[in-house]
């Protein structure tokens, strides 16, 4: 079973937005053992969505169309759909009526535009989630392309993964014939390179490829780290379960403690739950950063059982008069040192994380940019740690936050 996906919008092409939703298809595609092998964009004009649709139900047995569903004029993907299908829209009064009452549960009147949404090709039914106005389509193919299917769902990425999940994915399983379970389980890591990793698990992969009960694939993430992701495939959950729970720890005992966590987890959730565990409170003194890493912090809820707060000292004289920081170099280790624990004098905390640097482009105080020291005040001892980073300002600012945390996280874990 092949299946391809086809983002449309001209606003993709044009660099305007960036296409992540063809990205999160195709990884929820594979993660069901459905294989995709292509993926194309195509700007808001019939003809040209005419063919490529055409070319991608030749060389594909289903396609997911994402976009284009909208009641705006150029929303004309199921024009497209429907000369490809070789039948007429027609307009679904249910779906009317569900457009209307969305409109008034909201205390707004529905503008006509919205009843083209309401226009389905004949043959085809309506996709069992719409949580917003545009309904999702199912499209059956007739004649020469008899069994091949095309899907079609908003661009909007919540609405579209609610599709994906709840109408297309099981029902792609269900012509496929897949009736076996498969999982996977990704490792978070920080501290070592995809080639390096690659390197330190070329013998399990070897093993798994010969096996054949799992597979291990790489994605590299920025400043988010390196994923590894584990996939098995078991005629149940409990088998398949047991097949990652085992090729997991084979994999943490080769790669060592560069592994953070697992699937959803973040270097984030990781350190509030270390902190959280062993009763400890936070404090940060962020000027290289600019209050990121208190950013990135608070996006967690329940947060502000162990996060006291931070401070943004930027200026040179605040990291003295506030933090009681001594004269010393702005971008040096007695000054994070001091700023670490100042921070935790100051806010009341347990642990303090510091960080100061050179973000660029331009130097400072003799120093190039990426140049940056990491202050860590831990069970009444302080440590620094000097760093030079080859980016540009937003890479160094972001390597820095998980940089922080790891080490927070590492010298926890060592304590």
């Amino acid at each position: 079973m092949k299946c391809e996906v086809v983002a449309v919008g001209t606003e993709l092409l044009l660099g305007q937005i960036v296409d992540t939703n063809s990205s999160w298809i195709g990884e929820q595609l594979a993660l069901v053992g459905i294989d995709s092998h292509y993926q194309t964009k195509v700007g808001d004009n019939l003809d040209r969505m005419v063919e490529v649709l055409r070319h991608a139900v030749k060389r594909s047995d289903a396609v997911i169309v994402c976009g284009g569903l909208g009641p705006t004029q150029d929303d004309i993907t199921r024009e497209a759909i429907a000369e490809v299908m070789g039948v007429e829209l027609v307009r679904d009064q249910s779906i009317v009526e569900r457009i209307e009452a969305m409109f008034g549960g909201r205390g707004r009147v529905m503008p006509e535009n919205n009843l083209l949404q309401a226009d389905v090709p004949v043959g085809a039914v309506i996709n069992p989630a719409m949580p917003g106005t545009a309904p999702g389509l199912i499209c059956p193919l007739s004649g020469e392309d008899e069994g091949k299917i095309i899907y079609a769902v908003p661009g909007v990425p919540w609405e579209m993964e609610q599709m994906v999940t709840a109408g297309i994915l099981p029902d792609l399983q269900t012509r496929a014939g897949i009736t076996s379970v498969i999982r996977s389980r990704t490792l978070r890591t920080w501290g070592k390179s995809e080639s390096g990793i690659a390197e330190e698990l070329d013998d399990e992969i070897r093993r798994l490829d010969a096996a054949g009960t799992a597979t291990i694939a790489f994605l590299a993430s920025g400043w988010e780290g390196l994923k590894v992701r584990i996939t098995a495939k078991a005629p149940s959950e409990a088998e398949v379960v047991a097949i990652l729970d085992e090729e997991e720890q084979r994999v943490r005992e080769i790669i060592g403690d560069v592994v953070f966590g697992l699937d959803d987890d973040t270097m984030e959730s990781v350190v509030l739950e270390l902190l959280r565990e062993r009763g400890l409170t936070l404090a940060l003194a962020e000027s290289l950063t600019g209050g990121l890493i208190s950013s990135r912090l608070t996006a967690h809820p329940g947060c502000s059982d162990v996060f006291r707060g931070a401070v943004v000292p930027y200026h040179r004289d605040l990291k003295q008069s506030v933090l009681g920081a001594p004269d010393v170099p702005a971008v040096s280790e007695e000054m994070v040192e001091a700023m670490a624990e100042g921070v935790c004098r100051l806010l009341d905390a347990d642990v303090g994380i510091a960080v100061s640097g050179v973000a660029g482009p331009d130097p400072h105080e003799g120093l190039d940019p990426g140049a940056l020291w990491i202050g860590i005040h831990l069970h009444g001892r302080s440590e620094a740690v000097n760093l030079t980073l080859p980016f540009d300002r937003e890479r160094i600012r972001q390597f820095t936050c998980i940089m922080s945390l790891n080490l927070l996280r590492t010298r926890i874990l060592e304590t």
